[in-house]
């Protein structure tokens, strides 16, 4: 086994490598950009080097600043987690001519898989079933075109290198395919370097199935049975398991034994995902190899007991397998979320910024926590906004989904918007409940699991509304207590928190803004027991307390009801609002607030904002399609820029003539930068 080994890689990947590492008594060397410079998994390693600026080109992506911090430390290996250099074969090759070894299949094995086209040719001859389409080399529009035609709609156009969903587009029309395509190429040529692509069939409402393969030097070759990654949006996993519920015991022989034959075709090493495409009759076709640890590896860990980095460092030390494929076992159910700095409610924009609160479900046996960060740290403009990886695991998929509901119930993240009560809409929604999703069911139902936090019942809503208002009114007097336990007079009457003020009538009055909606309250009475007034009507609250940690206990119109609560200070807001962020939740539904003053001056909207185009985040700008004098209709596409590995469609914000063009391709802007400007 290794004495040290070196991760080039960054976040909660370079972090879960290092735990394993220090368990088997493996010294760590991590490596950072600029940006990360007091990132987690730097403080982690045992010794930590810097490689460069904060742009993943510039740093991460840099294979011969890594392998030579690797022969600098002594690092006797090189694990590259998942993306960056992880499929790198140039990398791979470079790091074996070194003499370090390179934790991973060999660079001929990735060589096969990384052209999509080629794999799927190799595939094909050696009979793992595929996907009707076109691989071939001349990549011509026209014959493209053609081609497509040939094969018939629905199609989908891949990138042939790459992964990710980065590079696809599904073509429903030929009318629609020369856009597709355009488009398509472009995204793989800034993602990947190379814009060649492959058709395939479209597969409709197919399930997403993948099967965990390990091979050794020594000849074995085994799988450690499936996760179904189904809950998809824009390619994008967003909810992975094992085992799949849509999978029958012959199913799912069937398709281990093909994933195996396809490790073996190209002679594979060390750990890997067979990804399969799954019709609704049980037809299974493959889609690609990855040839890498997976984002999420750590259900497959839960229901089989097993520590797959343990089984990487092993594997590539020279051992053989552990285990036979007759000894691997399928115990329980889990299932993976990630929690992501995104906006779900604009399209899932990503964010970014300092993580002002992250409260995260204790660890036990039954929830498992994977994070590169921690409260106060940063989600950087830079790279992946993934915040942490939520697993849980119990005796059957029913319990399973209730551990997630429950974990999901205590996170709480606070500085950039995160996607928490999507999921929490998503565990709870019948297509999953019922093991009935499809890749595609997300983003033709979007509607439902955004919207779906308007849909509650008006008792659901005005309940955590008033345990929202009850909290603010415990605070003002444990407050007023305090202030006049510090002040000359402690016994004034004047530092009751009760409201009582001449002609007031004990009445207080609080504000609350719910995103741009402002709720108006109105209380009478104090230390627990109140009167509140919305809405033209009148609750009594009673027995109200803060509970151990942040729980509230309380009686509303008589009904017992326990809630658990996040209080903050924030700063001032847009609108120039200060006050407190508030996040009541009840179990299986939360409500945010910010808590603002009850009066404020009025003030007037921004004048012209209708005229121009920002950037919603930072980013690069890919693509201009817009120039001054041009007349454009509302929605029209203006720009589109890169960021956080994903392109952005920038629209006019209404019909008119563009003034100006203030940014132009290749350029780096600032969110909330004028991109284009249209005349009044």
């Amino acid at each position: 086994m290794f004495d040290k080994i070196l991760i080039a890689n960054r976040g909660e990947i370079a972090c879960r490598v290092i735990r394993t590492c220090r368990r088997l008594g493996i010294a760590t060397v991590a490596v950072y950009s600029q940006a990360d410079a007091d990132a987690q998994h730097v403080r982690l390693a045992d010794e930590a080097w810097p490689i460069g600026g904060p742009r993943p080109a510039e740093s991460y992506l840099r294979g011969d600043a890594i392998l030579e911090v690797a022969l600098k430390s002594g690092a006797q290996a090189i694990h590259p987690g998942y993306g960056f250099l992880s499929e790198n074969a140039d990398f791979a090759d470079a790091v074996e001519a070194a003499g370090v070894v390179f934790i991973g299949p060999k660079a001929a094995s990735m060589r096969k898989m990384g052209s999509k086209a080629g794999a799927k040719e190799l595939m094909h001859a050696a009979g793992v079933p595929v996907v009707p389409g076109y691989t071939g080399e001349d990549q011509s529009p026209d014959v493209l075109h053609r081609e497509a035609d040939a094969i018939g709609y629905p199609l989908m156009i891949k990138a042939a290198h790459g992964g990710g969903g980065k590079g696809m587009r599904i073509v429903r029309d030929s009318g629609e395919f020369a856009a597709n395509l355009e488009s398509c190429q472009r995204e793989a040529r800034n993602a990947f370097g190379r814009d060649r692509v492959l058709l395939e069939r479209y597969v409709e409402r197919p399930r997403h199935i993948e099967i965990q393969v390990f091979g050794d030097g020594h000849g074995h070759t085994l799988h450690l049975n499936e996760r179904e990654c189904s809950a998809q949006r824009r390619y994008q996993k967003v909810l992975e398991e094992s085992p799949s519920p849509f999978l029958s015991t012959k199913l799912r022989e069937a398709m281990g034994s093909a994933a195996v034959l396809a490790a073996r075709a190209i002679d594979y090493v060390n750990a890997g995902t067979v990804e399969f495409i799954v019709g609704q009759d049980g037809g299974f076709y493959f889609m690609e190899i990855n040839t890498r640890l997976q984002v999420e590896h750590p259900v497959t860990e839960f229901v089989t007991g097993l520590d797959l980095v343990e089984w990487q460092l092993r594997v590539a030390a020279g051992e053989a397998l552990p285990l036979a494929q007759d000894q691997i076992a399928q115990q329980g159910h889990a299932i993976e979320v990630r929690l992501y700095a995104e906006d779900p409610d604009a399209g899932f924009l990503p964010g970014s910024g300092r993580l002002e609160r992250l409260r995260l479900p204790a660890t036990d046996p039954h929830v498992r926590i994977d994070s590169g960060v921690i409260e106060g740290d940063t989600v950087t403009i830079f790279y992946d906004p993934m915040i942490a990886k939520l697993i849980v695991h119990d005796a059957d998929r029913p319990r399973a989904l209730a551990r997630m509901r429950a974990a999901l119930a205590q996170c709480d993240i606070a500085g950039p918007k995160s996607n928490i009560e999507f999921l929490e809409r998503l565990v709870r929604h019948p297509a999953v409940v019922e093991g009935r999703i499809d890749t595609g069911y997300l983003d033709r139902h979007l509607d439902e699991f955004i919207q779906a936090g308007d849909a509650a019942s008006d008792d659901t809503e005005q309940d955590l509304l008033l345990a929202a208002a009850t909290a603010q009114l415990l605070v003002q007097e444990r407050q007023s207590l305090e202030r006049a336990g510090a002040s000359t007079d402690p016994s004034s009457p004047w530092a009751i928190a009760d409201g009582w003020r001449l002609g007031h009538g004990s009445r207080r009055s609080l504000a609350f803004l719910q995103g741009e909606r402002r709720l108006e309250l109105h209380a009478q009475g104090s230390n627990g027991s109140y009167r509140i007034e919305h809405a033209d009507r009148i609750h009594a609250v009673e027995g109200a307390r803060n509970e151990a940690g942040d729980a509230l206990s309380l009686r509303i119109d008589g009904r017992g009801r326990r809630f658990t609560l996040a209080m903050d200070a924030i700063p001032t807001n847009s609108a120039g609002d200060a006050g407190e962020r508030i996040v009541v939740h009840d179990g299986g539904r939360r409500l945010r607030l910010q808590a603002v003053p009850m009066y404020r001056p009025e003030r007037s909207s921004a004048v012209g904002t209708g005229n121009r185009l920002l950037a919603p985040m930072p980013g690069r700008v890919v693509l201009v399609k817009a120039a001054p004098g041009d007349e454009v209709e509302a929605g029209q596409e203006l720009m589109v820029i890169e960021a956080m590995k994903m392109e952005l469609s920038l629209k006019a914000p209404r019909a008119g003539t563009v003034a100006e063009v203030r940014a132009a391709a290749g350029d780096f802007v600032e969110a909330d930068t004028v991109l284009v400007a249209l005349a009044s």
